[in-house]
């Protein structure tokens, strides 16, 4: 089997960017003119968010985002047609950033199927149990190459990252503060302990870390203590004031990596 992208990735450098932005903000046909002007800025890893009506895990930015994508008329069966053929453009690792609704609306199989077919590298699902995921859906991914990446924060248990760290695939999404994306209410210190807390668990899995990276010191600092680090709100705060536009992206790209 063909290597997954975000192994490949991850088995060549370290200090990765990854970029969230919504599918089909600000306007329903941008998501393949994001992806490849995030691509051509020179973006290891792009997670496409699949827009839903009460998205628990994002701050009020990325709410909104989501809200206009389904006004535009975003559904994950415009994603895939969206989707189809990125491949010739795009060579960066994508994944699919949602909540287990829409997915199970869409039906699994056929979401996981579709996402190989697009060379979908993984998805993230925050919402779906770990527990549910390894005993209904594990062996589907895994057959398929898909890799499902969990989430841990500040409050998960030691003994429950070591856990899932034993059962999963690609990386694990370390969410940075408490709360929902866009946080930046913790202190520099607090986090700073929590990232040497999982460092010292000497976890098998790479590590991003995401939820508050913002500008380039919020990326340098969380490369200083994981495998890369994960933006999603500012971009796609500058997705609404600048719109798909090449050079913008390609300027936000350099920002955060100078």
């Amino acid at each position: 089997m063909k290597m997954n992208r975000i192994d490949d990735i991850f088995s060549k450098k370290d200090g990765l960017l990854s970029i969230y932005f919504t599918a089909g903000y600000p306007r329903i046909d941008d998501t393949t003119a994001v992806l490849k002007a995030l691509d051509k800025a020179g973006i290891d890893m792009v997670e496409i968010g699949m827009p839903f009506s009460d998205p628990l895990a994002d701050g009020p930015v990325i709410q909104k985002s989501s809200l206009e994508a389904l006004k535009n008329g975003m559904c994950i069966k415009t994603l895939m047609k969206q989707l189809d053929g990125i491949r010739k453009d795009v060579n960066c690792a994508l994944l699919l950033m949602g909540y287990i609704n829409p997915v199970m609306h869409y039906g699994m199989e056929k979401f996981v199927n579709d996402c190989v077919a697009r060379g979908i590298d993984g998805v993230i699902l925050p919402d779906l149990p770990w527990e549910v995921y390894i005993a209904e859906y594990k062996a589907l991914f895994e057959k398929a190459g898909l890799h499902f990446v969990p989430l841990i924060a500040p409050q998960t248990p030691d003994e429950r990252i070591r856990k899932i760290d034993s059962e999963a695939r690609g990386f694990i999404y370390m969410v940075a503060s408490p709360g929902t994306t866009g946080n930046i209410k913790t202190t520099e210190d607090y986090r700073t302990r929590y990232f040497e807390r999982i460092r010292a668990l000497g976890l098998r899995n790479k590590l991003m870390i995401g939820f508050g990276v913002k500008d380039a010191a919020g990326y340098r600092h969380a490369c200083a203590h994981a495998n890369g680090a994960i933006i999603g709100t500012a971009f796609v705060n500058h997705l609404r004031d600048n719109g798909a536009d090449e050079a913008s992206i390609a300027s936000f790209v350099k920002n955060i990596k100078a």
